[in-house]
């Protein structure tokens, strides 16, 4: 089992930033594919921005120049650095990372709990 633990989020004022940290643990053997998704209520998860293990990334257009997603590999951590905050921003974020626990193991999936983010003056 693997294990995402998620901080960093609160309440900012529109323009203001936020930086987001997740980090796994746990049964890992190596960690492929991280990022981050947010749902809103009544609404489906969508990605906000991803990273693979060697530094390509994926962002939505809605947070494209704003948004900054990196990792430290050796920490099997993401972070998300959130600029110029939006009222629209607002919501529930989830990290989430694709894991091996073995050199021939399947990926997997796994979620962090989530953590709330309030874009609001």
């Amino acid at each position: 089992q693997v294990q995402l633990v998620e901080s960093g989020g609160g309440l900012v004022q529109p323009g203001g930033s936020l930086r987001l940290s997740c980090a796994a643990s746990g049964s890992i053997f190596s960690v492929n594919v991280m990022g981050w998704y947010r749902q809103a209520p009544g609404k489906q998860r969508e990605l906000v921005a991803h990273i693979s293990s060697t530094g390509r990334t994926k962002y939505a257009d809605s947070v494209k120049g704003r948004f900054t997603i990196s990792r430290d590999n050796a920490k099997n951590t993401v972070y998300l650095q959130m600029s110029s905050l939006k009222p629209e921003d607002t919501t529930v974020y989830y990290c989430n990372a694709l894991t091996m626990s073995g050199l021939d193991s399947p990926l997997t999936s796994y979620w962090g709990q989530g953590t709330q983010v309030t874009v609001s003056s």
